[in-house]
């Protein structure tokens, strides 16, 4: 029993012994670790790839920036210049209106002035020698300048050749119906008569889609009644109401029709 348990153990131990003898020892594969280092550097590359496109498009987003800051500094320039024009007209406008208003003053009080002996418009150049035009002068810095004198130094004897010289500069001048009108104006008050109904035939018959024409009409109406021809006097205030029935001239044509039946 004894010599059994040593045999046991001398086949155990050559067992083992052949069996260590037969495992293969540890190799490394080559191969597979050179597969790994080409992958980690593709996709470094691929990181570097991935940065340079990041780049890029965070300098297109630069520019893109840039060019909008651009547009609206643009863009907020010409609001400057819109609301600069927007001014200047209304100040244009409302130099008109107070114009108006002065004129229309002076008229009411020349209503109850004696008329003086009337005198024929004469446009010839021998009217208006002591107004020079240089030749780059544009005609709204003439009509400004006549209207000036009205306006702002109530210099009303010199806007006359002004506005004289004016439409005869000008004579297809956006302004020129005004200009005649504010012209038969300032002859009105000075009791020229005639030279005043002149002007203001001239707006009535060649300026028929002038805004000022219906006040025309009406000034050309208190002219001729002031003249003693109340028929043309009434046909005139009759036609200002029928054509022009919302204007203020019709309003105050109508009771000066009543006063006249």
């Amino acid at each position: 029993m004894k010599l059994n348990k040593v045999l046991f153990g001398m086949i155990l131990s050559v067992s083992t012994s052949s069996v260590l003898a037969a495992e293969p020892a540890p190799v490394i594969d080559i191969s597979q670790r050179n597969g790994s280092s080409i992958g980690s550097k593709t996709l470094s590359e691929q990181l570097e790839s991935l940065e340079r496109k990041i780049d890029s498009r965070n300098k297109a987003q630069v520019n893109v920036q840039r060019q909008l800051d651009d547009l609206q500094n643009e863009l907020n320039e010409l609001r400057g210049v819109t609301e600069l024009h927007t001014h200047q007209l209304s100040q244009v406008l409302e130099r008109q209106r107070e114009l108006y208003q002065e004129l229309d003053r002076r008229v009411s009080q020349a209503l109850t002035a004696v008329p003086s002996q009337p005198a024929t418009p004469d446009y010839n150049a021998s009217n208006v020698n002591d107004v020079v035009y240089s030749s780059d002068v544009p005609e709204n810095e003439a009509y400004d300048r006549a209207v000036n004198l009205v306006l702002k130094e109530r210099r009303y004897e010199e806007a006359i050749p002004e506005f004289k010289a004016f439409n005869l500069k000008f004579p297809n001048s956006t302004y020129a119906a005004n200009a005649h009108y504010w012209l038969g104006q300032l002859l009105f008050n000075k009791n020229d008569l005639e030279a005043a109904k002149a002007e203001f035939e001239i707006v009535y018959n060649k300026f028929q889609e002038s805004p000022k024409r219906s006040d025309s009409m009406l000034k050309l109406a208190i002219v001729e009644e002031k003249l003693n021809n109340n028929a043309r006097a009434k046909s005139l205030l009759n036609e200002v109401i029928t054509k022009y029935p919302t204007s203020s001239a019709a309003k105050l044509a109508k009771p000066r029709l009543e006063n006249l039946q």
